[in-house]
Order: structure tokens, then sequence, then C-alpha cells
């Protein structure tokens, strides 16, 4: 993937929020705890969503086994794109993500003139969109459909299905491609994983604006459970923000009328049971 950042302090002259583009994707937010001091815990209301978090989830996984020289690390990458070709194929994928670079793009531009908006750093998003709208337009066929298209990969995929499938014996080719320099390795790694790129960054500019859609409130739940009405929310996402050092996890449960959650304890051993401590989170509707 095309590893490429910069970051934008506000689109609005006024100090709202603040916009990072990473890797092709964009991650929009008001709220900025210290790094490494939160989990974020996000619980999707349609499978669209979900969706695109299984994605994102892939792709953050695939650089992090992509980026290692070692042999083992790149085999679970190559599972890893083997998995993103399977969750991206879904057929109308594409299509609900063009819908949406083309709704937010006529948002966004309906800003201009505004007074109150940085009108450098709005043409840069609008920028963004355009190019992940193109790229997503140009891809031919189904994504991953690369993959598919090459009979050695399809063999790997087809062995990986098999428990301990893969040994030497079963694709002596493939065990002398883990022994090929990991130079070599990584190169065909990117090739394998270029066409992703454009999906890629629709993924994360229509995640990252969905979670900026919403304002965190602080909240707190007795004896580990909490319950609200949704009212007239309607959201796609739901986000419990937590202290990392909690040794409990939110449970969550969620209709267009109601929100449930349990914060259960999270030792080994001891899951679904709820903790009976009092619990301060932060909770972001984003719609």
């Amino acid at each position: 993937m095309p590893r490429w950042r910069f970051c934008i302090s506000t689109i609005w002259r006024l100090p709202r929020r603040r916009l990072d583009f990473q890797h092709g994707s964009a991650t929009i937010s008001r709220f900025k705890p210290a790094r490494g001091s939160v989990i974020h815990y996000e619980y999707p209301l349609s499978e669209r969503i979900r969706t695109l978090l299984r994605l994102e989830d892939l792709f953050e996984r695939f650089d992090a086994y992509a980026a290692s020289t070692d042999p083992h690390a790149h085999h679970a990458a190559l599972l890893t794109l083997f998995e993103m070709a399977e969750v991206a194929a879904r057929a109308d994928l594409k299509s609900d993500l063009l819908q949406e670079l083309d709704r937010q793009k006529a948002v966004l531009t309906a800003l201009r003139g505004n007074p109150h908006v940085e009108d450098t750093t709005l043409n840069q998003v609008l920028a963004a969109i355009e190019s992940a709208h193109q790229g997503m337009y140009r891809l031919p066929g189904k994504v991953g459909q690369h993959l598919r298209e090459d009979d050695w990969l399809m063999t790997i995929k087809q062995r990986a299905a098999i428990p301990g499938g893969m040994c030497e014996f079963d694709l002596p080719t493939y065990h002398h491609w883990l022994h090929r320099p990991a130079a070599q390795r990584m190169q065909h790694m990117q090739r394998w994983s270029a066409p992703f790129s454009s999906i890629r960054a629709a993924v994360g500019i229509v995640l990252g604006l969905l979670r900026d859609s919403g304002q965190p409130e602080l909240q707190h739940a007795d004896n580990g459970c909490y319950q609200r009405m949704l009212e007239s929310r309607n959201p796609q996402l739901i986000r419990v923000t937590l202290v990392d050092n909690l040794p409990c996890v939110p449970e969550i449960s969620a209709n267009k009328y109601m929100l449930n959650i349990r914060f259960v304890q999270a030792d080994s051993g001891q899951m679904r049971v709820c903790t009976d401590q009092a619990i301060d989170f932060d909770l972001t509707f984003c719609t």
C-alpha cells in the first residue's frame, strides 16, 4: 500500500476539529485523548458499516505483517490478503461507497464560500474524495479479482483452508517463495495489494467522516450496566471509550429504539460476568 500522510489542523477557521489522512484513509476527530490511554470499542448498526470496519481492520493487519522481513509474517500477510479479497468482493460494496463519496462531496462542496471554512483544507479533502471516487470507478470487475485470476495464489488459498495444509511437502513452490529475499517478497505483496488502494482510501474517508459526526459524551454506569433510549438519533455506529487500565470490556446491544451496555470482566474465565464497580466512559453516537 502507498504510505503517505498529511495532517490538516482544521477545516473550520474556528478550533473545532483535526483531520488526519494516513495510508490513503481519513480519520477526523474532535476528541483526541493521550496516545495509549484509552481503548475505543465500536458497535456498527448496519451491515454496510460492519463490512467497512472489517476491511479497515484487515488493511491495518496486512500493513503490520507486510512491513516485517520475517517469512512467517509474510505468510500471515498473504492469508490476510485473501481475507481482504473475500470481504471486499461483496456485490454492492463498490456502489455503496461510490454513492457515499458522492453524497459527502455534495455536502462539503456546499461549504465553499463559508467564512468559517478554511478553503485550502476543504479543497484538500474534496481532492482526496475525488481521487478515491475515480480510483474505485476505474476498478474493473469485483475488488480482488486480480488475485482470483492468479492460479498460483488460488492454489495457496485452497490449501490454506485445510488445517496445516500449507507445509513444504504440500506446496513446494510456496516454500521456495518464502525462502526468497525479503525485499522480493515485499515487492510481490505490494503488487498484489496495490489494486486495493482505491477502496482502502474510500473506506477510510467514509469511516473518518462517520466517526467525526458524533460528539463524545461523558456517561456513568452503576454496577456495570447502562441503558438508554435512542429516541430519534438513528446512529450508524456507536463508540464506547474506556481508559485502558479498566479490567472490563463493554458488551453492546442496540436497535433503533434502545441501547444496552454491560461492562463485563475481561479476566480469563470471568467473561460475561458484570463488574460491580462504577464505570465512567465516553459515549459517541455517529450518524
